[in-house]
């Protein structure tokens, strides 16, 4: 260490050549607004010098660009990108992206702490910085079948991974509230380090009782009301723009100079069709300021402000002692990145081929049995029953009240009403499939003419997740699935149209995110065959089943009334 002090000494100084030097450009200051002129002086993976001329070893020149610091995403599941966590920093890196803290309760839902160790061995491998909070909710609650149980004692091994920087997003607030001794342990295990929230609605005296145990950000604001009692009560605000739950448009107005040092982005669940059409961070950046917020302070959201956040000292500005994650922009307005460093590195092919591979793990995870069209029946008579109301860009839904079809002494699905039957099957071998299943209901907003769709990814105990029009599609959809070891299907008319597997875990592939990308876009198609007109279905089916956002959902125990935090029937 004493060396590379002395290194930066003599070439911030201009003693010697710096290591690299980043020549002709313009730096944004996230703290003033300021553009200034100079060069940027790089020894090792810290920045040195900014504002002065400078001789490098290796020099880039960067005429016509600006420099801003690297853009951090405060929370995210890697997972939910359909790619493996090397993959992911292959996809996302390039966009500007040069640390993401991400949570891995997906795979670790599937497979305990062999999820987590997983993701501890490949943020060891990746370019970007890939920071990991344990997560705290494993399962998200008692009301449905996971296939993992993480205590306080399973994750105090990982607390002290240099990759590891705290507690996942608190999902079960309920617990918290009520003093839960399993919630209780994991907070006062980590009471030391960065705890994230996740609160949706929660206001008043809950509020208060949650901020309070030290919890300090929270996702879930989907208000700008929402937001700024949550800022009172001390939260920094991550402001989310994932492909299901998309906040942006109505949070933009509280980014301003008085709230910018206590907010900061986050994707949450993005996934790789949304990532290569539009973008990353670099698309909430460029959003942000073309609803008019002001353009520093939406960089500052992105860099600075996230890095305090989470107590990451070393980054979020250019300047010297600094880590030298830099993205380069043609256009600060449209956030155009051209050119990325990560800890001084230049970030190309060649940089991501020196990563050691990590060998996947959670394969043949789906073991549930094969189901028959007879157990998604549901015996009964028409009348006024509950029914899941989703709406597109939203993973809160609504518990809406619905006259099903009978017919011939069942409730069937109809279009005519926009109901569609929707049904959860424990995927982890751990119950024994009822007939009928015990996870059926009814669910609008789809707008499925016909057919089925089926996923094996649903939050967070990732058991399959059909949504139908006739039975027979919705057991065809759940068995091909089955057989692909998780993914996605669409069924019609007793032929699969599409489908796409995610072997690793049922939520990832081993495939690089462009052919993740290409192979998404048939299913696209494929579910607007069916009459379809959510934009991203697939993904707005994961969040039917879980339980911590308000208010109807469905688990594969039945339908669950959040707000009540119980089962309740039809």
């Amino acid at each position: 260490m004493q060396n590379n002090l002395k290194a930066r000494i003599q070439q911030a100084k201009g003693d010697e050549p710096a290591d690299l030097v980043i020549k002709n450009v313009q730096t944004l200051d996230v703290i003033t607004g300021e553009l200034f002129e100079g060069d940027i002086a790089i020894t090792g993976d810290t920045i040195v010098g900014v504002a002065e001329h400078y001789h490098g070893k290796k020099e880039l020149d960067g005429s016509g660009l600006i420099a801003a610091p690297g853009f951090i995403d405060t929370h995210l599941h890697v997972e939910s990108s359909l790619v493996t966590p090397l993959e992911f920093d292959r996809c996302v890196l390039p966009h500007g992206v040069t640390t993401a803290i991400c949570d891995p309760h997906e795979i670790s839902n599937v497979l305990g702490a062999d999820g987590i160790q997983y993701f501890v061995e490949c943020a060891e491998q990746t370019i970007m910085d890939l920071r990991i909070q344990l997560s705290s909710c494993v399962p998200a609650t008692g009301f449905e079948t996971s296939g993992a149980d993480l205590s306080a004692s399973d994750l105090q091994p990982f607390m002290d991974h240099r990759k590891v920087i705290g507690l996942a997003e608190v999902m079960n607030f309920p617990g918290v509230l009520a003093g839960d001794p399993d919630m209780l342990e994991k907070l006062a295990l980590f009471a030391d380090l960065p705890k994230d929230g996740h609160a949706p609605l929660l206001s008043g005296m809950p509020l208060n009782a949650y901020s309070a145990t030290g919890i300090a950000t929270e996702h879930e604001a989907t208000t700008a009301k929402e937001a700024r009692e949550k800022l009172r009560k001390g939260l920094t605000i991550l402001i989310r723009e994932g492909s299901v739950s998309k906040d942006l448009h109505a949070l933009a107005e509280i980014i301003d100079e008085n709230t910018s040092s206590f907010l900061a982005f986050c994707t949450d669940d993005r996934n790789p069709m949304e990532i290569a059409e539009e973008g990353h961070l670099d698309y909430m950046i460029r959003t942000a300021i073309a609803l008019g917020r002001p353009l520093h302070h939406v960089y500052r959201l992105a860099s600075w402000s996230a890095a305090k956040a989470f107590r990451l000292w070393d980054r979020g500005l250019i300047a010297p002692g600094y880590r030298a994650d830099i993205a380069l922009l043609s256009s600060l307005e449209e956030c155009r990145v051209e050119q990325v460093l990560s800890a001084g590195r230049i970030v190309d092919e060649t940089l991501f081929r020196t990563r050691q591979t990590i060998p996947v793990v959670g394969r043949n995870s789906v073991k549930a049995a094969q189901v028959k069209s007879d157990q998604f029946q549901m015996p009964g008579r028409a009348r006024e029953i509950s029914v899941i109301g989703v709406e597109a860009g939203l993973i809160l839904t609504q518990h809406l009240k619905r006259q099903p079809t009978e017919q011939d002494g069942h409730l069937v699905a109809n279009s005519q009403t926009d109901l569609a039957k929707v049904g959860v099957v424990e995927r982890h071998g751990k119950t024994n499939a009822s007939t009928p299943l015990a996870g059926l209901g009814f669910v609008t907003g789809f707008g499925l003419e016909k057919g089925a769709l089926a996923s094996s990814v649903g939050h967070d105990s990732h058991n399959i997740t059909v949504l139908g029009m006739n039975d027979a599609d919705m057991a065809i959809a759940v068995n091909r699935l089955i057989e692909l070891q998780g993914g996605f299907v669409v069924v019609s008319n007793g032929k699969v149209l599409a489908e796409f597997a995610l072997p690793i875990a049922g939520l990832m592939s081993e495939l690089p995110h462009e052919q993740v990308h290409e192979g998404l876009i048939p299913l696209r198609k494929a579910a607007k065959s069916l009459g379809c007109r959510l934009p991203e279905p697939f993904l707005q089916i994961a969040f039917l089943p879980l339980p911590v956002i308000p208010h109807l959902k469905i688990t594969d125990k039945g339908l669950f009334d959040v707000d009540r935090f119980c089962h309740v029937d039809l």
